[in-house]
């Protein structure tokens, strides 16, 4: 699939990799929905680009926000072709730590956004998707999913992201099974470490701190260079079932 011929669903395109990739899309041609919480910035970020951009505010763990911004983005693009789910939560915070043990409601609520959120959203456009027309090699679109490399080695304080992004990763394949015979590819992506929002509110000697922890380069990672991932797996439609870490070679201590 070209990007000038992508109609996506971007949740937590507002900011961070999910902006990063909105712009790398709509610099190609194509179009984007920016699915996220933050109206400011998702307006904001919609009169910059222009019309083939459009915000919903959505919280992506409800079904009613995201089939009212499925509708949306069909109403203004025509089609939906492209799912990339970025939209996430994180807390540092202990199974057992100093003030007791890890709060319940704050690990539901980040397995909520992080992996139930992904799902619905996933799910939902999923039954748009394969409505379409598919393509010579039976193609009709593409669902990108983000992880992170703390599903594979998560750090102390991260068991409800790190159990979170595990699941991301764990519903890859099957996904990809359950939507190969509507003609919908579904990939991963896990991100190291990212100079997203988030990172870049660190004092900057953590941030130094963190830089040297890649193996090559010893950098953090820009949101553009996930987003050349994010379009790569929806041009190269051999590309299905796949988790990519890019992560310069990071592996957490």
């Amino acid at each position: 699939m070209n990007l000038i011929e992508t109609c996506a669903l971007v949740t937590g395109g507002a900011s961070g990799i999910g902006e990063a990739t909105v712009r790398t899309i709509v610099s190609k041609g194509g179009k984007a929905a920016i699915l996220d919480m933050d109206t400011k910035r998702g307006e904001k970020l919609c009169s910059e680009l222009g019309s083939g951009v459009i915000f919903c505010k959505t919280d992506v763990t409800s079904e009613t926000d995201v089939k009212s911004a499925i509708s949306n983005a069909l109403d203004s693009f025509g089609k939906l072709n492209v799912v990339l789910n970025f939209a996430g939560i994180a807390a540092a915070v202990k199974t057992l730590g100093r003030d007791g043990p890890h709060d319940l409601d704050l690990f539901k609520k980040i397995v909520d956004v992080n992996l139930n959120g992904t799902f619905n959203v996933s799910r939902l456009a999923a039954e748009k998707i394969s409505k379409n027309e598919p393509n010579e090699s039976g193609l009709t679109g593409v669902i990108i999913n983000t992880a992170s490399v703390a599903g594979y080695d998560g750090q102390k304080g991260q068991a409800a992201y790190g159990a979170s992004k595990a699941g991301v990763i764990g519903l890859t394949l099957p996904m990809a099974r359950d939507l190969a015979s509507y003609g919908i590819r579904v990939n991963t992506i896990a991100p190291g470490l990212i100079i997203t929002p988030m990172l870049a509110s660190l004092p900057e000697e953590a941030q130094e701190a963190l830089s040297n922890q890649p193996l090559l380069p010893k950098r953090l990672g820009s949101p553009s260079e996930i987003a050349h991932l994010a379009c790569f797996m929806i041009e190269n439609e051999y590309l299905n079932g796949e988790v990519i870490r890019l992560d310069a070679g990071i592996r957490l201590p």
